[in-house]
């Protein structure tokens, strides 16, 4: 849950130190990885660092993760509590790695089911302490050592979904019949079914973003545009607790259509909100009620955001250094520092972790770019994100671009010494974060395999969860309808039988 994140990162836990959780990845491609041609309009250039760019992402996820738990850092280097959404992200990536050949699919098959295998049989119930979760959720943040909550941190249901849809990419992608691919299904499975949806809906019909024992339900609700379709898609699906289809009426009610730097389209600040949902659903060519009356897509609707991004950093308005055609991407990372002070006389104010966005009416902007803003984009506008994500590497180089791909962000215009909450400034050149975060990590190599060879939004497009709820939201079209009439469907709901009984044998 991005907006309460900033608070639970203020907790002073900024001891450097290397979390060495398991080997390191192969660094060789695998025999048999699959191989494509490249996406057409890209060069051989553009290639070799997406190669480059997507290997490093993943070793980020393989080797920080611990193997034995499946527990991904919200963070690193800096020393942190595992993010659930982070984990999901994780669970995403591992596919990816079989593809392109940097792990085997016996690795990770291996690591999959460890993950799911210890979140599934993670304690559960309304304690405040000792336990992981509470009535199928996940809380937001997880201790790195015992896998229990982390201090006094939210039930998240929009970071549950993410490791949720993570998890059902793993169910559909890894569909062989041995024992291993099939306890990941079956584990998949029974993580889906646990979540009581409806137990979250307080405020009838839409979703409450989180509770905590201590205080109850959290007086926000998942209403308007933002990251959280994926939450009302899995609500929908649900075999056991379903909520009513009525939610999506409630969801859209509250969208803001406008122009924003000559783009008509669905504002949400951060670009993050035009991009998570998308890693797991491929909302090309199908539509709700909502966009059948504006006459494009969601995809479509992403396109727009990110190239009115683009074109707000090429305005300038606030005349920030850097900013331009290749340097661009406001979204939720990190920042350097929490402050107003004067630059070239001018009163500048900086922002440690902050959503940072640009839309109709609302704009938050320090001068900080997060790299994963271009990264997660590259579907939607490949012929500005590609170019973007290439200019960033080639401008700054190791200040940037080190071991495992992208730094979190970087502020080109805070080049004074400061005492920084994150990274350091480089004289003469800006801020940069010293940290990796892993829900930012996880669009970029995402979103880049979405965009070479369709892989999460294919293996996605035959889940029948993701199949069926999309129809209770009301949405037709393209793929969808030719899913809908598949034999693995029946009625809107899945067919597979429960695979409860048979992990709790194991």
């Amino acid at each position: 849950m991005r907006m309460f994140r900033r608070t639970h990162r203020a907790v002073p836990l900024f001891l450097l130190c290397a979390i060495a959780c398991a080997p390191r990845a192969p660094r060789a491609t695998m025999p048999g990885a699959r191989v494509e041609a490249p996406p057409a309009g890209i060069t051989a250039r553009q290639t070799a660092f997406l190669d480059t760019l997507q290997r490093r992402t993943f070793a980020w996820f393989w080797e920080r993760t611990d193997a034995r738990t499946g527990l991904t850092p919200d963070r690193w280097p800096t020393k942190s509590f595992s993010s659930v959404a982070a984990i999901g992200f994780a669970l995403t990536a591992y596919p990816v790695g079989v593809e392109r050949g940097y792990v085997t699919r016996a690795q990770a098959a291996e690591r999959t089911l460890n993950t799911l295998r210890y979140l599934y049989r993670a304690p559960q119930g309304p304690h405040s302490a000792g336990v992981t979760g509470y009535r199928g959720f996940y809380y937001h943040f997880l201790d790195m050592e015992t896998g229990h909550r982390f201090r006094d941190v939210e039930l998240s249901t929009i970071d549950t979904a993410l490791l949720l849809a993570g998890a059902l990419f793993c169910q559909s992608y890894f569909d062989r019949p041995d024992a291993a691919e099939a306890a990941i299904r079956a584990y998949a499975d029974s993580m889906y079914r646990r979540v009581d949806w409806q137990w979250a809906v307080t405020k009838p019909p839409v979703v409450s973003m989180g509770w905590r024992p201590e205080r109850g339900f959290i007086n926000y609700h998942w209403e308007g545009y933002n990251e959280a379709m994926i939450v009302y898609v899995l609500a929908f699906a649900s075999p056991t607790h379903p909520i009513d289809p009525a939610a999506w009426s409630g969801w859209t009610a509250n969208y803001k259509w406008a122009s924003f730097q000559g783009y008509e389209h669905v504002n949400f600040p951060p670009l993050f909100g035009h991009q998570y949902s998308h890693i797991w659903i491929d909302f090309r060519g199908i539509q709700d009620e909502y966009m059948r009356g504006k006459g494009i897509d969601y995809f479509e609707n992403s396109r727009r955001a990110t190239l009115a991004q683009r074109a707000y950093a090429i305005a300038n308005p606030n005349d920030w250094e850097g900013y331009g055609p290749t340097i661009w991407g406001l979204t939720a990372v990190d920042g350097p520092i929490d402050t107003t002070i004067t630059l070239d006389g001018r009163q500048r104010s900086f922002f440690t972790y902050r959503a940072r966005g640009a839309a109709a009416g609302e704009i938050m902007d320090d001068g900080t770019i997060g790299p994963t803003a271009a990264g997660g984009s590259v579907p939607f506008a490949p012929e500005i994100a590609i170019p973007a994500l290439v200019a960033m590497r080639e401008r700054y180089g190791e200040h940037l671009f080190t071991s495992y791909g992208f730094l979190d962000s970087f502020n080109p215009t805070l080049d004074v010494d400061l005492p920084l909450r994150h990274g350091r400034v480089v004289p003469g050149v800006g801020w940069f974060d010293g940290d990796y975060l892993g829900i930012d990590q996880g669009p970029i190599i995402s979103m880049i395999e979405n965009y070479r060879s369709d892989l999460i939004w294919r293996t996605m497009r035959k889940n029948p969860y993701i199949i069926a709820g999309l129809k209770q939201a009301g949405f037709t079209g393209g793929w969808l309808d030719a899913a809908a009439r598949s034999p693995a469907t029946s009625g809107g709901r899945l067919t597979m039988k429960p695979a409860r009984k048979w992990i709790r044998a194991r």
